[in-house]
């Protein structure tokens, strides 16, 4: 019998921003910087529920960009709420929003919720120009978070190693200071957090990380596939989330690597589905 596999780091946009990506990468310099060379793959809900049908892939958390104005975070939210609404059995949406704007996050983060997102990011914190570190800024955003019940994606990347579009300077050190003072926040860090579970050696690290979960978002890319082993020692498979990045990459690409790795198949089946399920509450 197959596993279930639920993908946790995919990205959609509306058909309007597909045809009208330049003006789009003139309004902001996040998506430019991702999506500015025509070769960038974008993709439409409705795409990525034919991509997924094709890899099996049961259900996918769909996660909007760091726009840097709340006008771009709501107009794009609907896209993601629409598309929530149409597949609610395929597809579970997390919403943007600018952190610094601080009453428009805030209600922002209250209208997603109530349309069913289930969580907010992903977080662009250097391309949004805000301090992960100001607690007077992201204390109240934490808050409305907690309140909601909504899990946080936040970029990462990598304080060494090569560079790409979009890498950013989300590392180790800035997340763990966020972390350690936010302990029972439940917490996504893309593409594996930029190494920082490999630092879970030190036990006061291993201790902030309880409720912090890091995805496999674009792994090929970025690490010898010998990462989920290391990582499901430092932290626990039951701290990982398999995630794609489609459309950046197709989601077969990173299952087949991870299907290939020397890991038991119960931590498979942790990282593909069973502790997605436990972090979205999602039933039989």
């Amino acid at each position: 019998m197959r596993a279930m596999v639920i993908d946790c780091h995919t990205h959609v946009f509306s058909p309007r921003i597909i045809k009208n990506r330049q003006r789009y990468c003139e309004r902001d310099p996040v998506f430019a910087l991702l999506y500015r060379n025509p070769k960038a793959k974008l993709a439409t809900a409705e795409e990525i529920i034919a991509s997924m049908d094709s890899a099996g892939i049961e259900m996918s958390v769909i996660v909007n960009l760091g726009w840097t104005t709340s006008d771009l975070c709501a107009e794009t939210n609907d896209y993601i709420l629409e598309s929530i609404a149409r597949h609610p059995k395929r597809l579970i949406g997390f919403c943007s929003v600018q952190p610094k704007d601080t009453n428009a996050a805030i209600a922002e983060i209250e209208r997603c919720a109530r349309a069913g997102a289930k969580g907010i990011g992903e977080l662009r914190p250097d391309m949004q120009s805000f301090d992960l570190s100001d607690a007077r800024l992201m204390t109240p955003f934490v808050e409305a978070l907690r309140k909601h019940k909504l899990v946080l994606l936040t970029h990462a990347s990598e304080p060494v190693g090569h560079s790409y579009p979009g890498k950013g300077a989300i590392t180790p050190d800035r997340l763990y200071t966020f972390i350690s003072r936010y302990p029972d926040m439940p917490i996504i860090c893309a593409h594996w957090g930029g190494g920082l579970p490999l630092y879970a050696l030190m036990p006061e690290v291993k201790k902030a990380l309880g409720n912090v979960f890091f995805d496999t978002a674009a792994s090929p890319f970025l690490y010898e596939p010998r990462i989920y082993r290391l990582v499901a020692e430092m932290v626990g498979a039951d701290k990982i989330l398999f995630g794609s990045d489609y459309p950046l990459l197709a989601q077969g690409r990173v299952l087949a690597e991870l299907r290939d790795t020397d890991l038991t198949d119960a931590d498979r089946a942790l990282i593909l589905a069973g502790n997605a399920r436990r972090l979205f509450s999602i039933k039989d």
